[in-house]
């Protein structure tokens, strides 16, 4: 009777990933995060700043000078105690930029080579079904050279799968596809990420994939971790100035801690800003950053009263607007000094309230969108000055 040929598993339910190296010399590194099983974190961040080294690092391509790497409560390097596991023993899928197949295998072969641990009998069937699962059914014995950039990508991801692997890790998976293609690999990597209950590890020099992709993002800069949370927390709340202009944020001021009447503010320029929260904890004459995402940005309409138009009023002059097809973007300037303020707005409402190059325009600063940064300046140095009240510079 013949063997019958096993169904390709999708990836066990897996554990916590986490990692905490550093080192010094030509790749510094200093990166702390983790990733809970079914979970995908994205890391991001400029060129060089040591994605791409991490990912290694958990593969075991990689061996950082000190730190530790664990999964699942296994350690899979411990630089102190000499502890270093063998990339075939974490058991690790990758799915490469460049895709990394083997040019003179077929799509079929090129997954069988990660099922070895199944029997030699049963491989050729099962790698079938794998390519089936990624929407590759009857392409199985092309080349690499005959397929399209998508489909490429969809092989490397069914090997990758195929390992059956403790965690996946995706080093920029789409970036060498086209927008069209790309939007579809990043809607089934969406909908595989309901099936498979393991650390997902994402590397991407886009933030909106990254935003739409992760629960959580760890922004990394010269081989550091600067931030890690959910998108949504970072995009209102970076750490500093420098996580801020990461993530492609704009709006970064500097301003001081005023009292009035009894009320706090913070002061910017001539203006005295209401904030939702946190002042009070600040020493009277803190100077401090301070950030204001493009959302809580309320332009204030001609023709008839905005939600709120008295909290925050600001008035600058539009010092540039570009049209982005259904959206503008507008940038004001401001008498007391070279800050600029960027905020979105409709593009058919930008006409109808006559906004154009050199003309004025008032907008509120929701006070509850205004995020505070005490210890850094706008530059995203930090400050020794910044004390709570009562506290020790």
């Amino acid at each position: 009777m013949a063997e019958r040929t096993p169904a390709p598993r999708l990836p066990e339910t897996g554990g916590r990933l986490a990692v905490a190296v550093h080192q010094a010399g030509p790749i510094p590194l200093a990166a702390d995060f983790d990733c809970a099983a079914g979970e995908l974190l994205a890391l991001v961040g400029p060129s060089g700043s040591g994605k791409t080294t991490l990912l290694r690092a958990i593969a075991g391509l990689y061996r950082p000078a000190a730190g530790v790497i664990a999964c699942n409560g296994e350690t899979w390097l411990d630089a102190g105690r000499g502890i270093v596991r063998r990339p075939q023993q974490r058991r690790v899928g990758i799915v490469f930029q460049d895709y990394a197949l083997f040019p003179h295998l077929t799509a079929r072969d090129n997954v069988r080579l990660a099922l070895g641990h199944l029997e030699p009998a049963q491989r050729h069937a099962v790698a079938e079904q794998w390519l089936a699962r990624v929407r590759l059914e009857g392409l199985a014995g092309r080349y690499p050279a005959e397929l399209s950039g998508g489909q490429r990508q969809r092989v490397a991801l069914a090997r990758a799968l195929a390992r059956e692997p403790r965690v996946l890790l995706l080093d920029e998976p789409f970036s060498a596809v086209d927008q069209v293609t790309r939007r579809r690999l990043q809607r089934e990597l969406a909908l595989l990420r309901e099936e498979i209950r393991i650390p997902i590890v994402l590397v991407t020099h886009d933030l909106d994939e990254a935003v739409a992709l992760a629960d959580r993002l760890c922004v990394l800069h010269g081989g550091r971790t600067l931030q890690a949370g959910p998108p949504g927390e970072l995009l209102r709340h970076p750490a500093s100035p420098e996580v801020a202009r990461l993530l492609d944020r704009h709006n970064v001021f500097e301003g001081e801690v005023v009292t009035l009447e009894g009320r706090r503010y913070l002061r910017w320029g001539p203006y005295r800003l209401e904030v939702a929260e946190g002042l009070e904890a600040l020493a009277e004459g803190s100077r401090l950053a301070w950030y204001l995402p493009d959302s809580d940005v309320v332009l204030h309409r001609r023709d008839r009263p905005s939600r709120g138009e008295r909290e925050n009023p600001v008035t600058g002059r539009v010092t540039e607007m570009v049209v982005l097809g259904g959206m503008t973007s507008i940038t004001l300037g401001f008498d007391h000094g070279r800050e600029t303020l960027r905020f979105d707005i409709a593009t058919h409402a930008a006409r109808r309230n006559g906004l154009a190059r050199g003309e004025h325009a008032t907008v509120s600063l929701l006070a509850g969108g205004i995020h505070l940064m005490p210890g850094h300046d706008a530059g995203g140095e930090a400050m020794g000055h910044m004390a709570a009240d009562g506290g020790v510079p």
